[in-house]
């Protein structure tokens, strides 16, 4: 303890250097800590559940035929009909190797609570999810296997903690009121524990219920019983000392029985071959500590990028706490030879001095955690509201124990000048001759180095965020292939508060007409699918006049889209028409497809006229009436997908509709006035994604945003840092060298 009081009245003593060395630190490990941080938050932490690394995903990769819906839990891949789970579940030799098997699936919700409607996001599950995942409620109790057991007779709900708390007070009233979602009055049961979102990361539902409900509370629902239609998700937990290979060995072996028994006599139109692949379909087992979340694939690369760039910023920063011990233990070099001709061991004077580096190291990670915090909060400033993934400013035990390390190894930098200023020549020192000692001529070599690697880093570091600049003004400068300028957009979904479909389409009608009668609107249009907003909604189709071979692929998305659209939102018709109002469900089904579409089934220029039809097997019963230029639908960095639209007033059960309003003026004006007309018109209906489509492009690239900020950000600060190393070995060198330059 004597070295390290001895230290910091040493370090006292010269107040300038020290601060520079731990505001140098400081913002190095600062900025370790922020994005080490987000990295452990998304990438690393397991659930908050009981033993998280018993826990696998279930995935079924192949051939599948029918109707297919995925969302941000992952994609087709990862999703079963609720027949196959049903018969999973209930096999024995699942059960010798999985304590338990789940299914679950997120859904849109209208939640409204003493008449007061909202809008939010819900979860339903099977009667195993809660026990599966051994958690305990927060009050009441969770949902079990007796509340799912016949499909739309379990009318119940448990609440998730944060919902509870800031719907309901945290009132422990809370149980048994009634709570309706999406029109059906649900029983509360229980509340899920603090801390607990789900099992999907960028899902945080308010509410869960049970998996056997999806018929009343999913307007449009396939049904329980179609073997074709493809939408829930599972994971499971392994039973002790069962081994991820074993288990998916056992549960393949019911699975195969099943689809050669059950589901392959019911496919058609399958060639032999696909039949054959489908048939010999293999179930996957995948760690499910973390959930299941299409997120770590789209973030994992960015975090890494960062978290390298952060790192040089750090090695920067020890560079400078080199230079400036070196110059400290040079300074001492003379009370340093005195205590080793003195008797003083060598090891006690290194002790000393790498106590005084152990100390700016401890400063600085605890200055650090502060900066740490901050650079939390300006992050999560930057990034859009549904795009925070559940991060917060708290730094846990993980981070505290991160910046710990990066003390120590902060700390074993001063090794080098201890060892260098306790190896001088000690007559040398004694007669005041350090300037021109060999050992400072290697320390000056050194610290040319540091400084040599210091400006090499953050070069680097530049060149990168240049790199990452460009990249970002070419996804800015991407033509989309619609018009956003002067965009304005909402979302509505009036089968979500129990409309019936006769009455959304009149509803939808009159939304329109009034928006449309607004000052400075000059077009509006409706869309099932919200543009450049990552959804898509697909089916397989056939075309007259393309034969399609055994593997051909004939897959094509599709939008459902009113009126004007393709006017409204700027997409050019380059042979034909668009939709019109005559184009309803008394006249001839009419498409409009893109030219993806028209090249990958061989249509040419010569689409218009021709027939196709959704599926297969059956007649050609749409007529395609116009070819539309390619856009982006998706996404700004999206391929442009075939694509074909259809008229939503040849639909019968389209319940959620996207209006777009183009303006002749500032578009941020039309958006408290499109939902003052969505109020008038049904107070109790939410509106959703009400925004500028500006703003909508920015925040599909809000990711690309915020990583050439970060890495420009960092850019600077590494060169900032080199820039005081530099600085700092020049005043050294200057001083030193006083005499001489005064004779000169």
């Amino acid at each position: 303890m004597i070295n390290f009081r001895l230290a910091l009245r040493s370090l006292l003593k010269s107040p300038l250097i020290t601060a520079a060395a731990v505001l140098s630190l400081a913002l190095g490990i600062g900025a370790n800590a922020a994005i080490f941080s987000i990295f452990q938050s998304v990438l690393l932490r397991p659930l908050p559940v009981e033993r998280p690394d018993e826990l696998v995903n279930v995935s079924g990769p192949g051939v599948k035929s029918g109707s297919q819906s995925s969302n941000g839990s992952g994609d087709v891949d990862w999703v079963f009909s609720y027949p196959m789970f049903r018969d999973l579940e209930a096999s024995d030799e699942v059960a010798k190797v999985l304590s338990g098997l789940a299914a679950f699936r997120s859904f849109q919700a209208n939640l409204a609570y003493q008449g007061d409607t909202v809008s939010g996001e819900g979860a339903m599950v099977s009667g195993g999810y809660f026990p599966v995942l051994g958690l305990r409620p927060a009050l009441g109790r969770l949902l079990g296997p007796d509340d799912d057991r016949t499909v739309g007779a379990h009318p119940l709900v448990v609440l998730s903690h944060a919902y509870w708390q800031n719907r309901f007070a945290s009132s422990p009233d809370v149980l048994d009121q009634t709570l309706v979602v999406n029109g059906r009055p649900l029983t509360i049961v229980g509340v899920a524990p603090a801390g607990f979102h789900g099992v999907t990361l960028g899902q945080d539902p308010q509410i869960f219920v049970p998996l056997s409900m999806r018929g009343v509370l999913v307007p449009g629902d396939p049904g329980f019983e179609d073997r074709r239609s493809y939408w829930a998700y599972l994971f499971g937990r392994l039973r002790p000392g069962v081994g991820l290979d074993t288990a998916e060995a056992a549960i393949n072996q019911p699975y195969s029985a099943i689809l050669h028994e059950v589901e392959v006599p019911l496919q058609s139109g399958m060639s032999d071959q696909t039949l054959a692949r489908f048939a010999s379909k293999k179930l996957e087992l995948e760690p499910g500590r973390r959930g299941l979340s299409d997120v770590y694939g789209q973030v994992s690369t960015p975090l890494l990028m960062l978290l390298f760039v952060t790192g040089f910023v750090l090695l920067i920063a020890c560079a400078n706490l080199a230079n400036l011990l070196l110059v400290r233990a040079l300074e001492k070099s003379g009370e340093i030879a005195v205590r080793l001709s003195l008797g003083a061991r060598r090891h006690q004077v290194i002790g000393q001095l790498l106590a005084e580096s152990f100390l700016l190291g401890a400063a600085g990670s605890l200055v650090g955690v502060l900066v740490a915090r901050g650079t939390l909060g300006l992050l999560l400033s930057l990034i859009p509201p549904d795009n925070r993934l559940g991060l917060d400013t708290h730094i846990g035990p993980v981070i505290w124990i991160f910046v710990a390390v990066l003390a120590v190894v902060t700390g074993l930098v001063g090794l080098f000048p201890a060892l260098h200023a306790t190896r001088q020549d000690l007559s040398g020192r004694l007669k005041g001759q350090a300037g021109r000692s060999s050992g400072s001529r290697g320390a000056n070599r050194f610290r040319t180095v540091l400084v040599t690697f210091q400006i090499a880093l953050s070069t680097a570091l530049l060149v990168a965020a240049g790199l990452f600049t460009q990249s970002l003004r070419n996804v800015s400068r991407v033509d989309l292939g619609l018009d956003v300028a002067r965009l304005a957009t909402f979302f509505v979904a009036p089968e979500l508060n129990n409309y019936e479909p006769a009455a959304s389409k009149i509803l939808f009608e009159r939304i329109e007409q009034q928006v449309g009668t607004l000052p400075g609107v000059s077009g509006v249009a409706a869309s099932m699918v919200p543009l450049i907003g990552g959804s898509n909604w697909g089916t397989n189709v056939s075309v007259e006049g393309f034969e399609a071979g055994p593997d051909t692929d004939t897959h094509s998305q599709f939008n459902r889209v009113g009126s004007g659209f393709f006017r409204t939102v700027g997409i050019p018709l380059l042979a034909g028409r668009g939709f019109e109002e005559r184009d309803d469900l008394g006249a001839p089904k009419v498409a409009v497809v893109n030219q993806a579409f028209a090249k990958k089934f061989g249509l040419g220029s010569d689409a218009v006229g021709k027939r196709m039809q959704m599926g297969s097997g059956g007649e050609n019963d749409i007529e395609i009436i116009g070819l539309a230029a390619d856009a982006n639908y998706s996404g700004v960095k999206e391929p442009v997908p075939p694509v074909f639209f259809v008229p939503y007033r040849q639909s019968e059960d389209i319940g959620a509709i996207c209006f777009y309003a183009r303006t002749e003026g500032d578009p941020k004006i039309l958006l408290p006035e499109m939902r003052r007309i969505v109020s008038d018109l049904d107070p109790s209906l939410p509106v959703d994604e009400l925004r500028t489509m500006e703003l909508q492009v920015q925040q599909n690239v809000f990711l690309d945003r915020m990583l050439t900020t970060l890495s420009a950000s960092f850019a600077l600060l590494a060169t900032l840092l080199a820039a005081i190393g530099l600085y700092g070995v020049v005043a050294y060198s200057v001083g030193q060298r006083t005499r001489e330059i005064g004779l000169r």
